[in-house]
Order: C-alpha cells, then structure tokens, then sequence
C-alpha cells in the first residue's frame, strides 16, 4: 500500500473518531450551496483522505437523492470514474478517432472538439470556460450530429433548443450543466439578453446576473458559469464569437463516408465518459495550478480561449501539446480572426495611405478609394451607394479619430492624417500586412519544437513564439513563424496535416 493511501485512510480514521461518519459530511456539505461547497471541498477531501472528484461525485449524488425524494426527477445520469489510472494521451486519441468514425470534419476540428470535450470535466478547476460554437454556412453540414457527439462524452449534457435568458442561468444554478443549444441562428442573433447570459459565463470570476424573485423583487445572484456548445447555421454575434472557439463543418462530399451515430454501440460512449471522469478526478489539482504558455500569435481573448485546452494537452504530453498549439493558431490566429466592420474599415483605410504613400489624405479622395474595390463594403454601404463623410467620421470616432482642415494641393479641405491612425492601427490591427506586396509564400509547418532560453530581440511576437519569454526554457514553434509570411484563406487551412 502507497504512504498515499495509507494517508488517506488515516485522516478518514481521524474524522470518524471524531463521530462524524463519512455520509453525514457528504449529506452536510449536499446541503451548501455551490459557493460554499466549493470553499470547503478541498479540505474537507483531505480530512476524509479521498479525492476531491470522488467527494464531488458523492455530493452531487446526494443532492440528486434529496431532488429525487421531494419529487423531482434526475436528468443527469451518473457516470462511475474508469476504475484504474488513464493515460490521459491513449484516452484523447481515442476520443479523437471515435470522433472522426461518426462526423465528417476538418482535422483541426476534431483536434479542439477533443479537448473542449476534456474540458468539461474540468470545469470546477479552471478559470475561463470557452464557448463551442459550431457554424456551418448551409444546414445539412453535420451541426447537429456534432452537439449530439459532444453531449454523448461531455460531463453533464444538456441539450436546450430556443431556451430564454431566465431559463438557461436557473438551470446553471440548479444543475452546472454542460449546455447544448441547437439552431441557434433562429433565435439568438436577435436576443441580446440571451447573448448577455451566455457572454457573462467565459470567465468564472464574472460568471453572475442579477434578477429580482420573489413577490418582494428581492435581488438575487445566480450564477452563468458552465461550459456551453452552441451550433448556428452562419456565424453570430461577434461577442459570442470572440468568445468562443469556432468549429466551421461543412458539407461532406460524396466520396467521405463515416459511420452513423445513432448506431453507434452506448457502452462506448459509456467507456469513454467513464474514463473523462477518471481523468478529471486524477488531473485536476494539476490543471487548476496550470499556466501553460500561450501563442503570441493569439490575441488576449483567443488567449484566454484556449488556455484551458492547452493546460490539458500539456498535461497529457506526448504530441498534444504541439498539437494543441497548432490547432490554436490555425483555429483562433491573426490571420483567422473574424473582423468587425469598423476593423475592416481601419484594415482599408491602412491599405490605402499605404498603397499611395502619403502622409494626409481629403476625407473625399479617402471615400473613393474606398469604394473603388466593388467587393468591400463601402462601395454599398450608404444604402446601396458608396460611404459619405458623415458615416465615415461616426466610425472613426469609435476610436477617437476625427478628421481635421487642411490644404492639399488646393483649397483648404477636411482630411485624415496618417500620424492619427498610428495608435489605433497598432492596437487593433495585426502588424502583419493583411495584403502582402510581395508574393506570399507556402505556409511551412514546423515539424520540430525548439527549445530556447532567450527568446531574440528580432522574434515578432505576432509570430507562433509562446507568452511569457521570462520561462525557461520557452515552447517556441519554429523560429520561422510558420513561414516568412503569413498565408491566409483556404490556402492556409489545407496546407497542413497534423500527424498523430
């Protein structure tokens, strides 16, 4: 017997010669309510001497008995823990092959599905829980299919089709579910308070609203934080999606075949799940203390996005967490960011100063070269007709920018100069030409992880080069970013295969 379970039988001895039985704790702490259990549960695991998971579970197992005893029904089945250790690496590749035998998707996308899968049973030791968004641009693409996979391994489904605001933070506050919204492009696009629940649930620290019970309207807080998957026929509102990570289907070809999902054998996904929660209960105080290095490559939210999925591939080691980073980068990178008009807008307005070489330029030269390229949105965006001055300075003015008199070869007229733009470009735009001039190169993929000690002065950070320099030694993925310039489009999403 291990010094560790001789540990834990003694500090389980000791509680019991203080005349508490085990079942009592566990029936005392089923009565708390989630944040008061949650301030007590580490230590009241090591005085029992049993794993933190495994009291979770005994937990909630009581409070589905008490819901069960005064007539509610359980809507979660339970899941017993994989008996025996698991080799958290065999357990993600097999999630990973599972997932390719029943849903036709890119690489990439099985890869994050993976590991958002993981995540969900971590969802008590991490501090930011990314949204699952599932978008597809024409029904028919495997969305649905996606969610019902997910929701066969994920730790607690729930799957929610047009749910309401009030609905989806009392069942979070009831249950912590794992939540599973379906056609989401039918009704969430146009709920902003719907959108306002979800979005205050990325972060654990923020994870609360506020709504009045009672016929008393007393203020209560309820609590949004839980992992969400949602799908949606096109994309949603950029707040969603910023933050989310963003799982594009489209429509197989006749030529790809898998297997169909409602065939599948249940003791497999049984199998599966079992071993998540095994893994959860061995691998969660390490992941909790994790701070694995991010991609400079990612902005701040796509940071905190996949910082979770990337403690856990770091755990697992062996290739995961190479193969993680790749993922993210080609997932959530620069070169993949969805951009907000306004962003598009600064995006043009740099081309254009740039293209022309010019340190001022009139507010009307400015529209029309604007609206010259049909296929932007400025040549349409007055109804139809191209941009006018006013709609131009409401933009700029989001960012502070407003337009000035000056004289440019003839009369004194309103115009931008470059200087003005310099801060605001480097704030919200890529350093990375989004239009290169010279001819873009293949992307190359680094099939080596080099470590290095000091990062060099000359390493761009919006680069694949990794957070914190300061660590030693830094997770670098290739000193030559991925290539010497940054490949956008279909291109750069077939360039690569990630072998595992």
């Amino acid at each position: 017997m291990s010094d560790t379970s001789i540990e834990r039988g003694q500090a389980a001895l000791d509680a019991l010669a203080a005349g508490e039985m085990i079942q009592d704790v566990v029936k005392r702490l089923a009565l708390l309510d989630c944040l008061e259990y949650e301030k007590l549960r580490d230590t009241e695991a090591q005085r029992l001497g049993v794993r933190v998971g495994v009291l979770d579970k005994e937990v909630s197992k009581a409070r589905h008995t008490a819901m069960d005893e005064s007539g509610k029904a359980t809507i979660f089945p339970a899941v017993e823990p994989w008996p025996e250790p698991v080799d958290g690496a065999a357990l993600l590749t097999e999630l990973l092959a599972t997932l390719q035998r029943y849903i036709v998707c890119a690489r990439d996308t099985a890869v994050a599905v993976s590991l958002w899968c993981a995540f969900t049973w971590l969802i008590d030791r991490v501090q930011v829980a990314p949204l699952a968004v599932i978008t597809a641009p024409e029904k028919r693409c495997g969305k649905t299919q996606l969610l019902n996979f997910i929701g066969k391994v994920c730790h607690r489904p729930l799957v929610a089709s047009n749910i309401s605001p009030a609905a989806v933070f009392r069942v979070i506050e009831a249950h912590n579910p794992t939540l599973l919204i379906d056609e989401a492009d039918s009704f969430l696009k146009e709920n902003e308070e719907l959108r306002g629940v979800i979005n205050s649930g990325h972060t654990r620290q923020s994870a609360y609203v506020i709504r009045t019970v009672g016929d008393d309207h007393e203020p209560r807080q309820f609590s949004t934080w839980g992992a969400k998957a949602i799908s949606s026929i096109g994309h949603l509102a950029e707040t969603i999606v910023d933050r989310a990570i963003v799982l594009e289907l489209r429509r197989k070809l006749p030529t790809e075949s898998v297997q169909r999902l409602r065939h599948a054998e249940p003791q497999l996904f049984e199998r599966l799940a079992s071993k998540l929660a095994r893994f959860a209960d061995d691998a969660g105080r390490s992941i909790e203390r994790a701070r694995p290095n991010l991609p400079y490559a990612l902005n701040d939210r796509a940071q905190d996005n996949w910082e979770p999925l990337l403690a856990i591939a770091d755990h697992i080691g062996g290739d995961w967490p190479d193969i993680a980073r790749r993922t993210a980068l080609r997932i959530s990178g620069a070169e993949r960011e969805a951009q907000s008009l306004s962003t598009e807008l600064l995006v043009d307005i740099r081309n254009v100063f740039d293209g022309k070489q010019v340190p001022r330029i009139k507010t009307a030269d400015l529209l029309m070269a604007l609206a010259e390229d049909e296929n932007r949105p400025w040549a349409t965006y007055n109804r139809g007709k191209p941009m006018v001055a006013t709609q131009l300075a409401k933009r700029l003015a989001e960012y502070g920018i407003k337009p000035s008199t000056m004289r440019i070869d003839g009369p004194a007229a309103k115009g931008y100069s470059r200087a003005d733009f310099d801060d605001t470009f480097r704030r919200y735009l890529s350093p990375c030409a989004d239009t290169p001039s010279a001819p873009v190169a293949p992307l190359q993929i680094a099939k080596s992880v080099i470590l290095s000690n000091t990062p060099s002065v000359t390493e761009s950070h919006a680069c694949g080069d990794i957070e914190n320099p300061s660590v030693t030694p830094n997770l670098l993925i290739d000193n030559d970013c991925y290539g010497a310039t940054a490949k956008t489009g279909e291109a750069a999403r077939n360039a690569v295969e990630i072998e595992i």
